[in-house]
């Protein structure tokens, strides 16, 4: 198993960091906000240029060819930014499940128009009512992926109809969908298929889980080293400092879980060595849940101890931190939650009964 990231991985994230900086500020998510289409204006043109929408798409079509493990990084770059486009849902979701799994006939009608930009995709979760599920960013998708009575269909924007949903953050447009399916909009029957479109939902919610409480932990160290109280920074404090010490370690153990899943989920299988003797081996599933919960506990940490080292300031809404704290508590909950991630790893390794 390699985990060295480093080389042209690490270079393509160093350049989608830049162009996020430059492009979408805390002022354009902020702004995203009040955006009918809640995006960033030029973002999703930008990211289609430099190779980030098509990355995990086949290069006969037009993609780069790359896998979970070249994109890992990037996804935590998308969580650092806060971005409010749907980048992750239908280039780390969507367009692997239509590689993998869709008929040639949708795979020429959708990924060439996914790889250029000119069509968004987006994906359900199988969290939700299964009913009426929530989709992120769903008025706006030409293409949404969900489960319909226990199969995997792509439904395209004329069969979507829907009603805004609230969230927490502003920027992250839900849609409680219903839909029209079809023989179509099928992708697939096997339950394999609904159990892939869950492990890279919660893979990819887990690596912007981290970038978000990245962010939060850089917030607040600068935040304490700055701010002073009766002569002296507030950071040299010992509570203040074992808050970010937390918050580092909460990460720094999230982190390898998140790319252990980018691995598994490339591979097929759990890395050797990383299940317990007496267990069944998983598979990816297992590897995307141990990394959801734990990416879920660490944003949520970031998320209360951020807020209780910038005191009174951090909760309001004209400082930029509540843009991080409300994607932080979105994303943890997106998906499945910490508690919902633990028993199907248990369930995954055979510890316990479904």
């Amino acid at each position: 198993m390699d985990f060295t990231l480093g080389g042209d991985r690490t270079l393509f994230a160093e350049t989608l960091r830049n162009i996020l900086d430059d492009v979408c500020t805390a002022d354009a998510v902020r702004a995203s906000w009040n955006d009918p289409a809640g995006a960033v204006d030029g973002l999703w043109a930008t990211l289609a240029e430099t190779g980030v929408l098509g990355l995990a798409a086949p290069e006969a079509h037009g993609g780069l060819g790359m896998d979970e493990v070249d994109q890992v990084l990037l996804l935590e770059e998308l969580g650092r930014a806060a971005c409010p486009d749907p980048v992750v849902e239908h280039s780390a979701v969507a367009v692997p499940l239509l590689r993998d799994l869709a008929s040639t006939a949708l795979q020429e009608e959708w990924l060439g128009r996914a790889v250029e930009g000119s069509a968004v995709l987006t994906a359900g979760s199988p969290a939700g009512d299964p009913g009426r599920p929530l989709v992120l960013a769903g008025a706006r998708a030409d293409l949404v992926i969900l489960v319909v009575d226990g199969a995997l269909h792509a439904v395209p924007a004329a069969s979507v109809s829907g009603q805004a949903r609230y969230s927490v953050d502003g920027s992250r447009r839900l849609t409680e969908v219903i839909v029209d399916v079809s023989a179509d909009t099928l992708v697939s029957v096997d339950p394999e298929a609904v159990s892939a479109l869950w492990d890279r939902g919660s893979w990819a919610a887990a690596a912007q889980a981290v970038g978000v409480a990245q962010r939060l932990l850089d917030l607040t160290v600068a935040y304490v080293s700055e701010r002073e109280q009766f002569g002296r920074p507030v950071g040299v404090n010992q509570a203040v400092k074992h808050h970010c010490s937390n918050m580092a370690i909460a990460i720094e153990f999230a982190r390898p879980m998140v790319q252990t899943a980018a691995w598994a989920l490339s591979t097929g299988r759990m890395p050797e060595g990383t299940v317990p003797p007496g267990a069944t081996d998983g598979g990816p599933s297992t590897a995307a849940s141990m990394a959801k919960a734990l990416a879920s506990e660490a944003v949520d940490l970031a998320c209360r101890s951020a807020l209780q080292c910038h005191g009174a300031i951090g909760y309001t809404i004209e400082y930029d931190l509540q843009l991080w704290l409300k994607r932080g508590w979105a994303l943890s909950a997106s998906w499945g939650d910490a508690r919902r991630h633990r028993r199907r790893i248990a369930h995954g390794l055979g510890l316990v009964s479904a």
